[in-house]
């Protein structure tokens, strides 16, 4: 259906007339008739009968008239909304984020965006991360920070940037050890709040324990890293996170941090369609990646 088209049916229905829609649309009266016929060729009904020396709807034109009327209100709202400022020629820069990735990870990645000399509007998607690579491939987002590389094998356009890594810590109250018992002794038989096997840093962590014979108690698993932290806060378990965020998993939770292991590496990976980085708000993610992993041992 052309909208055009639907536009002079809905002028022609509401004048009266194909002679008076023509002056009101700036178009000939051959013009108009000529595209509501095609209009009516396109539907497959007659929209108006002859009615005197002037035009009438038909039943079939009367229902068209108010699904028109519907299309065309939404139509001009639309040019509204986007002829507003805030619209107006900001760039955009659209971010998948899997959903395994801790969210203060994404944040301090991201945040630097506004400070940018030109503004640049941010748009975050999250989710697993096939989808995000599938919407990377449509340019439907700029760039992708996830817990792993793209795969390989995939007929996808990208190109993987290493962002840094982070030995990985575990956080519980004090109330779950009350003998004291060091660590990694004491998530033997303790309870334990883990991500779930969609983050490749669980694999790491199970391969771990097995090595260190301890057998802690699975209390439950958690896509959402967020959600597993509140458990966690709540006395529910041990948790793993991230060793470089140690201080501010600590205050913001209440926990203590237990311990850590050189022996499981959490990496982090920005996926682009550019091997060389030219968004200048991609390359302010780089650098804040850089900052953010400087310290951290390799």
């Amino acid at each position: 259906m052309n909208l055009r088209h639907l536009r002079n049916f809905w002028t022609v229905a509401r004048m009266g007339g194909v002679a008076k829609a023509a002056e009101r649309l700036g178009l000939t009266s051959q013009t108009v008739s000529g595209q509501v016929g095609q209009l009516e060729q396109d539907l497959g009904v007659a929209l108006f009968r002859p009615a005197g020396r002037g035009l009438e709807l038909t039943e079939a034109g009367r229902m068209a008239l108010s699904y028109a009327d519907e299309i065309i209100q939404l139509g001009d709202e639309m040019k509204t909304a986007l002829a507003s400022p805030q619209y107006q020629s900001l760039p955009v820069l659209r971010v998948g984020i899997t959903d395994v990735l801790p969210k203060t990870i994404a944040y301090r990645l991201l945040s630097p965006v506004g400070a940018l000399p030109e503004p640049v509007r941010l748009v975050c998607r999250e989710g697993h991360l096939d989808v995000l690579l599938a919407e990377l491939a449509l340019h439907r987002l700029d760039l992708l920070v996830a817990d792993r590389p793209m795969p390989p094998g995939l007929s996808i356009r990208g190109h993987n940037h290493k962002l840094g890594e982070s030995a990985v810590a575990f956080f519980g109250r004090a109330s779950l050890n009350p003998q004291g018992r060091p660590f990694p002794d004491c998530l033997d038989a303790a309870p334990l709040l883990l991500p779930g096997h969609s983050a490749t840093v669980r694999g790491h962590i199970d391969r771990w324990l097995s090595e260190q014979r301890l057998s802690p108690r699975i209390f439950g698993e958690f896509d959402d890293g967020a959600l597993l932290k509140a458990f966690g806060e709540a006395g529910s378990g041990y948790f793993p996170g991230p060793e470089l965020l140690k201080d501010e998993i600590c205050a913001r939770y209440q926990v203590q941090c237990i311990g850590q292991t050189d022996d499981v590496r959490e990496s982090f990976w920005a996926i682009s369609v550019e091997r060389r980085i030219n968004h200048p708000a991609i390359k302010v993610v780089l650098d804040a990646a850089r900052t953010l992993f400087r310290a951290q041992p390799k």
